[in-house]
C-alpha cells in the first residue's frame, strides 16, 4: 500500500498540474454565492460545483480536487457522480475530512481543529466512493503572543494523528497548518510564525512515525499582514518563501502546495511564479487555490446557464497561469 500511496502523492504534484480547493464548507459556499447574488441551495451549490468540475479542458491543468462531504455525494449535470467524472479525466478526487475548529479552552483567538472521532469509518466511506487523499485544516493566527505553543502543539499533533490514520486507511493526508494573514504583521514576523509552525509539524509527524513519502504539505507562503502599512511584494514574498521551505520542509516530504489565502488572483499567481523561480527544490511546488481561482469565474456565472461557457473560460485561463506560474514561467496577464 505505501508504494501506492507515494505513487498517488507524486501524481498530485505533478510538474505544471496543480490543486483545485472546492471544499468549502455549506456555509461558505454560500457566501461565495450570496456574494454574486444567487441564493445557497442544495441545487445552487451543486451548480457552483459543475460549473468548475465538469469544463472542459481542466485535465490539463488539475492533479485533483479537493471536495466536501456534499459535493462528493453529488452528480454533474451528466448525472455522473463528481468523483468518478474526475477519475476519468484522469484527476484525483479529495476530500476535506476536518470538522471544522473551536475555541481552544483558555486561550482566546485561538482554535483547536476537530474531526479525529470516528475518522477512520469516515475515510472507509470516502475511498469506496472514490477518493484518494484528503485534507486536514489548522490556522494560526498572528498577534501579541499569538499563536501560543500550547495552540501550536494541540494542533500539529492532531495533523500528525490524521496523517497517520489516513495512511492506515489507503489515502494521502494533505497536512495544512495556515498561518493567518489577517493583521499588521511585516514579512519577517510571518516567516519567523511559519517556520515555528512547520517545526512542530514536522517533529509531530516523525513521532507518530508517518511516512512523508506520501504526505503533501499544504502551507501559507510567508507574506506581510493584510494590514501592513508596507506589503511585501512578489520577489520578497518568493525569497523569504525560498528560505522557510528549505529551512523547515525534510527533503523527503513528497510536495508542497501553496494556499491562497485572499489574496486577490494576480497577485497570488505573481507569489507562486516568484517561489518557483528560486528552485529547484528537493520536492515539487505547485498551487493549491480556491477563491483566486473561483471567484473570477463567479463574477461572470452568478447563477445564470447563458453564463457558463464564458465563467468557463476564465477559470481555464487562471488555471494555466497559475500552472505556468508553478514552473516559473509566468509572465504576466
Amino acid at each position: 500500500m505505501t508504494e501506492e500511496l507515494r505513487g498517488t502523492a507524486r501524481k498530485m504534484v505533478e510538474r505544471g498540474k496543480g490543486l483545485l480547493a472546492a471544499d468549502e464548507s455549506t456555509g461558505s459556499a454560500g457566501k461565495r454565492l450570496a456574494a454574486v447574488g444567487v441564493a445557497s441551495t442544495l441545487e445552487t451549490r451543486r451548480q457552483y460545483r459543475d460549473l468548475f468540475l465538469s469544463a472542459r479542458g481542466v485535465d490539463a491543468y488539475l492533479s485533483g480536487v479537493i471536495l466536501f462531504d456534499e459535493t462528493m455525494r453529488q452528480r454533474a449535470d451528466d448525472g455522473t457522480p463528481f468523483p468518478e467524472r474526475l477519475a476519468r479525466q484522469g484527476i484525483l478526487p479529495g476530500i476535506k475530512v476536518d470538522q471544522g475548529r473551536v475555541p481552544l479552552p483558555d486561550h482566546p483567538g485561538e482554535t483547536a481543529t476537530q474531526g479525529l472521532g470516528g475518522l477512520e469509518q469516515r475515510l472507509a466511506e470516502y475511498r469506496a466512493l472514490g477518493a484518494r487523499f484528503c485534507k486536514w485544516r489548522a490556522a494560526f493566527p498572528i498577534a501579541e503572543h499569538l499563536p501560543s505553543p500550547e495552540a501550536i502543539f494541540a494542533n500539529t499533533e492532531a495533523l500528525a494523528q490524521y496523517a497517520q490514520i489516513c495512511h492506515a486507511q489507503g489515502l494521502v493526508p494533505i497536512v495544512e497548518p495556515e498561518v493567518l494573514m489577517d493583521g499588521d504583521h511585516d514579512l519577517a514576523t510571518a516567516e519567523r510564525v511559519t517556520g515555528l509552525v512547520l517545526r512542530a509539524l514536522f517533529d509531530a509527524l516523525d513521532g507518530y512515525g508517518v511516512d512523508l513519502s506520501a504526505v503533501i504539505l499544504k502551507t501559507s507562503m510567508a507574506v506581510s499582514g493584510s494590514l501592513d502599512a508596507r506589503p511585501a511584494g512578489p520577489e520578497e514574498v518568493g525569497e523569504a518563501t525560498a528560505r522557510l521551505l528549505r529551512d523547515h520542509v525534510p527533503p523527503d516530504t513528497a510536495g508542497v502546495v501553496f494556499l491562497s489565502g485572499g489574496e486577490p488572483p494576480v497577485r497570488e499567481t505573481e507569489f507562486l511564479n516568484a517561489v518557483a523561480r528560486r528552485g529547484p527544490f528537493p520536492w515539487p511546488v505547485t498551487f493549491s487555490f480556491a477563491r483566486a481561482l473561483q471567484g473570477p469565474t463567479l463574477e461572470i456565472w452568478r447563477g445564470r446557464a447563458e453564463n457558463v461557457e464564458a465563467a468557463r473560460a476564465v477559470f481555464l485561463r487562471r488555471l494555466e497561469l497559475d500552472a505556468l506560474a508553478s514552473l516559473g514561467l509566468y509572465e504576466g496577464e
